[in-house]
């Protein structure tokens, strides 16, 4: 549903999803600020009560008096310029004073180099995780990194900003992860563009690739299994035709490549066919079946 949220749809969809034996129910972009497209709000980490009136609490409550598990997509690293974050810090952001921006996604990158920046991402998202029962945050990051300045370093310094914006993001995940050992969080960055043992320091899983066509993943996936084992991959069945292809492809197909890591959803239940509907179901019931064997069992690859 993108960014047209609200509790009506959530719930009806998070209905669907026990329905089928799901377990964690996640909450995609959308639910704070003014937050109706991709070019506003990011930076501003409030609900946006017209959305949802009780807040994440009053979400994350019916959510789990549904027997679910309740989680949320962030982006913390992140500012549109169509924001009271940038309006109030222009300065925050990584950009060549003088020069045009190279913009992507219509959002700019935070200054993470910055000891204040370092900590606004900390307290926002500590009120955000504290204000509701959280049991899952898939941390994103959305966009290539381009005009390398910082402006809180000397010129001769400007060498620096990308090695000293990774030390700053590791101390925003670090504290983060030790406020709240337990939420389960979800490193991402278009999928696998973030796949590296210092993010698998703070965060146990990664999404493998925005890229859930099932022919293709069949390749992500085996390729990453060279430097990673499946427990920390994530792997969703999405909705057909897929949406980054167009290819269309049976449902026990995405399944049976999905199942090799930490098997999701990503899709709406409702517009299954009652068939469909049937094999989803039967096909979470297996994957809990075998869960350990799919995640941590010996991994072969049977080469053609």
């Amino acid at each position: 549903i993108y960014f047209d949220i609200n509790e009506r749809k959530l719930l009806a969809l998070a209905k669907k999803a026990k329905e089928a034996g799901v377990e964690l129910f996640v909450m995609d972009d959308g639910w704070f600020g003014e937050r109706n497209d991709d070019a506003h709000s990011l930076g501003d980490w409030e609900v946006n009560e017209k959305k949802l009136p009780g807040g994440l609490a009053g979400l994350g409550r019916r959510i789990k008096a549904l027997g679910l598990d309740f989680g949320i997509w962030v982006e913390p690293e992140m500012v549109n310029v169509n924001s009271h974050l940038y309006q109030a810090h222009p300065d925050w952001t990584i950009e060549i004073p003088g020069k045009p921006h190279a913009e992507g996604r219509n959002q700019r990158i935070l200054d993470l180099t910055r000891t204040e920046v370092q900590d606004y991402i900390i307290e926002t998202m500590t009120k955000v995780f504290s204000s509701a029962e959280i049991s899952y945050v898939k941390w994103d990051m959305n966009r290539t990194f381009t005009d390398y300045y910082s402006a809180a370093l000397p010129p001769e310094r400007q060498g620096e900003v990308a090695h000293r914006y990774v030390l700053g993001l590791y101390r925003c995940m670090r504290e983060l992860t030790a406020r709240f050992p337990d939420i389960l969080f979800e490193g991402c960055s278009a999928g696998g563009n973030r796949f590296d043992l210092g993010i698998l320091c703070y965060m146990p899983q990664i999404w493998t690739s925005d890229d859930t066509d099932a022919y293709e993943r069949q390749l992500i996936q085996a390729g990453t299994s060279y430097g990673y084992p499946p427990s920390v991959m994530g792997c969703h069945v999405s909705a057909s035709p897929n949406h980054q292809t167009a290819r269309t492809s049976p449902i026990e197909s995405r399944f049976n490549v999905a199942a090799f890591g930490v098997l999701g959803y990503e899709l709406d239940l409702g517009r299954l066919t009652p068939a469909e509907q049937k094999a989803v179901a039967a096909q979470i019931a297996y994957y809990k079946a075998h869960r350990r064997l799919f995640q941590y069992g010996r991994f072969l690859r049977l080469c053609p």
